[in-house]
């Protein structure tokens, strides 16, 4: 029996070992050593002669790996901090600079940082049918640094941040035994792409050390292929196929060429095409291969998929490759984009290399499939990828998901002035082309972002003029955000948005009341060329500190914890999920204003969001309405999202959102629609109605034909509104075929009705020695203080808008608006005649943008302000816009807004006086909590 077993035993190992014998590919993941080389003397000491005496697993980072260095005061950071100081210096920060306790405000922690030089060991047997092979180190996602050792033989360095690093090892590795040394160094040297790159920035996705994709040996033929690159063309139904033979065996060879075009779900194939050819070195070929009377094309709506399948014959074997291509055909048409002659409207989001788990960016395409199916179901169809590109796995879920991609050279960088980074970029573009080139989804590609550098422009006029002669299968623009050149493709640009970076409270959802009128045709037209928006929205919500379980890899939200901790110290704690509910109907509130902005502007080629997940960097970004990890907050749904962000989405202009009773409510309404086809015999209808779901008014507009493109008019509505009696909120709402978008809009009595007992009441702006008097006799005062008068360190330092914050104050210094919107009881008395949600909505434009933010820090926690207003992360203070106490005897009501400046101008200030009147004339008015008068005067300047 012993004996059976040992021959059974004997034929398995036969079997493996010719398995292996066989195999073209070895694959080197699993355990490495390893060795940190923090002084960097492994060179110097000839380390790939040693055996390391540390362990790693492949493909990982170093931190993955549990190696580094732990968080201090002292780290050295990869990125920008800005307003640095706001965590080294300020005094409140001072516990989280304690060893033990270290933890950064500004971005993701990792729980080990390292940046400097390590290396990595293998030793690999090869087998004996892998003599006179060529045979390829293929380094997937290394950062990024990498030189190559077989045994005591320096083979090379390679440095792409955004491509696989790929050693031809023929010349140094027989059969047998061999060891494989990789050092890799992630410090910024010569070449310095920008530490703010989204390729290396510990911003977002860290500068981690180590390798992350496939780590394989490859054996081939000595005659292969090299370089293939597949040119479609839509119009004569053919691709181009073109790319390089190498020979290295020494001898000339003659070689056959075999194409077959094969649709990706395999159901059917192409006829094979032969081309022979003589190769020596190396040589080039070009052969255009038919593709059928009918292809199928590649869109957004038919993301439709060929592989071509190569294979090189020669006497010295077989050499294959596989290759995904689309047939598609992205061009520029006038100021549009069209993919295969229909016209394309980019509604996009960036893409910033933040992977909160591992660091860095995946490898898996199940993984990236996941994020695209997120981005098309809130109605995207576009992704830029900020200061980096991404790997294979990207490319390969975005061709089959259909969406489009913008690509950069992984730099943020100052450009343009001789530095060795100039160089590198045209490399770094070079190889991404090569390698990514041929994936039907990269339609798009820039140096990096906002360059910088005296000489800039002109370094990226030839920079555009190289890749556009290199590789016509892209449009090409400068840098993500500037510069505009007169060879641009297109042009990628901040103009249209409705809040700019430094306008603070000068933009226009800031700056200008409520309406949907405005466009952005003016910027559109005096540009000659498609015109992106860039960075579009920025809109930020409160943190979601539920969030924060989901940390359960390389980095911790120590950031999170710091935002908590303060909210929690100000007694604010149980209100955490309400303000992030609240802040983030107010984020949707402004990125439907956005958008819809953008989609009104006819002619626009698109925009690009910042963004719609979560920035966890860069002061902490919380930009998204979903988290880091592409989840749901839980204030908007994607059918939500999508009414107003999809193929078609109808519009509705409006001059203002606040009517009387004795006005007509007026919308010119239209329809951008980018869908597979134009929508015939469609016919548009409308209702406007209450919250309670009572329709007001109803309408249908005429059947009609919709084309694709955007401001295509579909009529008007006026409605008479004068049976409305009481403050409503009303809904108009438009529906198109299947979609529909709404809008919402308020109306007030041009004249309320008397008040009793009004005379009760006496409304001051000045918290003066008779006002106190009067409260401590027992009188009813509503304190209606001028915009200005509170006091600095008590509110009035905050930048009250009505917008969202954009990006964050810390990394902006503090541009304003410091404020997320308010937070109220929809259901409180004092709000009975201002009807309202207990958030932001546009009836509060007025309030936001005339009044003071008051602090109520001095005061106990038992003082809840009827409204509040969301003060930023970074602060925390417990911050009122109306509250009201006792006072003496008396009953005082606080507003921060001003309700007494040019109400003939303001129906909702009229309104909002008239409701905390009533409510204070009636007998629901009783303060619980007792203040001083002092209390009261030492929160004004005067």
């Amino acid at each position: 029996m012993k004996s059976k077993v040992l021959i059974l035993l004997m034929v398995l190992f036969a079997l493996c070992s010719c398995q292996k014998e066989d195999s073209k590919e070895m694959d080197l993941s699993g355990e490495w050593q390893f060795k940190i080389d923090s002084l960097d003397q492994g060179v110097k000491e000839q380390w790939f002669l040693k055996t390391l005496d540390d362990t790693v697993q492949l493909p990982g980072s170093m931190a993955e790996n549990g190696k580094g260095d732990d968080i201090t005061v002292n780290t050295h950071w990869t990125g920008s901090m800005w307003n640095d100081s706001l965590w080294y210096k300020d005094p409140k920060y001072a516990k989280y600079r304690e060893p033990g306790n270290v933890k950064v405000s500004f971005w993701l922690s990792p729980k080990k940082v390292y940046t400097g030089a390590a290396w990595y060991q293998k030793k690999v047997v090869l087998p004996k049918s892998w003599q006179n092979q060529h045979i390829n180190l293929g380094l997937e996602r290394p950062h990024w640094e990498t030189t190559v050792w077989v045994d005591d033989q320096e083979v090379g360095m390679q440095n792409s941040l955004g491509t696989p690093h790929d050693y031809n090892l023929a010349k140094y590795l027989t059969p047998g035994n061999h060891t494989i040394t990789i050092r890799i160094d992630n410090r910024v040297k010569d070449i310095n792409p920008g530490v703010d790159a989204h390729s290396i920035s510990d911003n977002t996705q860290t500068n981690w050390n180590g390798i992350v994709g496939d780590i394989k040996l490859t054996a081939t033929p000595p005659v292969v292929f090299q370089n293939v690159k597949l040119f479609p063309d839509v119009k004569d139904k053919k691709v181009t196929v073109k790319g390089k033979v190498v020979n290295s065996s020494g001898k000339p060879q003659k070689g056959k060429i075999i194409l077959q075009a094969i649709e990706s779900n395999g159901t059917n194939s192409l006829p094979p095409l032969e081309k022979e050819m003589e190769i020596e070195g190396e040589g080039d070929f070009e052969i255009d291969y038919p593709m059928g009377n009918d292809p199928l094309l590649w869109d957004e709506f038919a993301p439709n998929l060929y592989t071509m399948k190569l294979q090189l014959e020669s006497e010295l074997g077989t050499s294959k490759k596989d290759v995904t291509f689309g047939m598609r055909d992205f061009k520029v048409d006038g100021k549009h984009f069209a993919i295969n002659g229909s016209p394309v409207y980019l509604r996009g989001t960036l893409e910033c290399s933040i992977f909160p788990l591992t660091g860095y960016p995946s490898t898996d395409v199940d993984e990236w499939k996941r994020i695209f199916k997120i981005i098309r179901s809130y109605g995207l169809n576009h992704m830029r990828f900020h200061s980096y590109c991404p790997p294979e796995a990207a490319f390969r879920a975005a061709d089959e998901m259909g969406v489009y991609i913008q690509v950069e050279a992984s730099a943020w960088a100052h450009i343009g002035d001789g530095d060795p980074v100039d160089e590198w970029i045209y490399k770094e573009a070079e190889d991404i082309l090569n390698t990514f080139g041929n994936h039907p989804s990269f339609v798009m590609m820039a140096y990096g972002n906002e360059p910088s550098g005296k000489d800039h422009e002109e370094y990226l006029k030839k920079f555009v003029e190289h890749f556009k002669n290199l590789d016509n299968r892209k449009l090409y623009t400068s840098g993500a955000g500037w510069p505009l050149l007169d060879n641009l493709d297109y042009y990628n640009h901040k103009g249209p948005r409705i809040q700019g970076w430094a306008q603070e409270l000068n933009s226009i959802i800031n700056a200008e009341p409520p309406q949907t009128e405005f466009d952005y045709d003016k910027l559109i037209q005096e540009t000659p060329m498609p015109y992106v928006s860039h960075e579009m929205g920025q809109w930020c919500a409160y943190p979601n500190f539920k969030e924060m379980s989901k940390y359960t890899g390389v980095l911790e939200p120590k950031n999170f914890e710091i935002f908590k901790e303060t909210l929690e110290d100000n007694h604010l704690g149980h209100l955490a999920d309400s303000l992030l509910m609240a802040s983030g109907k107010l984020q949707v509130l402004c990125y439907k204003a956005d958008i819809e902005a953008a989609l009104r502007t006819k002619d626009m080629a698109g925009f690009q969001l910042l963004d719609l997940h979560d920035f966890p960097g860069q002061g902490t970004a919380l930009v998204g309405i979903l988290d880091a990890f592409w989840e749901e907050k839980g204030y908007v749904t994607a059918e939500d999202f999508r009414e107003f962000n999809s193929e078609t989405v109808p519009l509705a202009r409006m001059a203002k959102r606040v009517f009387l009773n004795d006005e007509d409510f007026t919308a010119k309404v239209e329809v951008a629609h980018y869908g597979e086809k134009p929508l015939n015999a469609v016919t548009p209808t409308w209702d406007l109605v209450d919250k309670d779901g009572h329709t007001l008014a109803k309408g249908e507009f005429n059947k009609t034909n919709i084309p694709i493109g955007n401001g295509y008019d579909l009529g008007e509505i006026s409605v008479d509104l004068n049976a409305i009696d009481t403050p409503k909120k009303l809904t108009l709402t438009v529906y198109v075929a299947n979609h529909k978008n709404s809008w919402d809009v308020w109306v007030y009595p041009s004249k309320n009705s008397p008040i009793d007992t009004e005379d009760d009441i006496r409304v001051v702006q000045k918290f003066d020695a008779a006002t106190i008097n009067y409260l401590k006799n027992g009188g009813k005062v509503l304190l209606n203080i001028n915009k200005g008068d509170i006091a600095a360190d008590k509110g009035g330092d905050i930048g009250v808008g009505f917008s969202s914050i954009f990006w964050n104050t810390s990394w902006t210094r503090g541009q304003k608006p410091h404020t997320l919107g308010i937070l109220t009881d929809p259901e409180h008395p004092a709000l009975a005649e201002f009807p309202t949600e207990y958030h932001s909505n546009w009836q509060w434009w007025d309030a936001m943008s005339h009044s003071n933010a008051i602090v109520l820090d001095d005061f106990t926690p038992d003082l809840n302000p009827i409204v509040r207003v969301i003060d930023d992360w970074f602060e925390n203070r417990r911050t009122a816009l109306i509250f009201e106490v006792k006072v003496g005897k008396g009953k005082l009501l606080v507003s921060g807004v001003d309700l007494h400046s040019n109400l003939e101008k303001r129906p909702e200030a009229r309104q909002m006086l008239y409701s905390l009147k009533k409510y204070m004339a009636g007998n629901r008015f009783d303060p619980k909590v007792e203040l001083q008068p002092e209390d009261i005067k030492n929160l004004m300047k005067y």
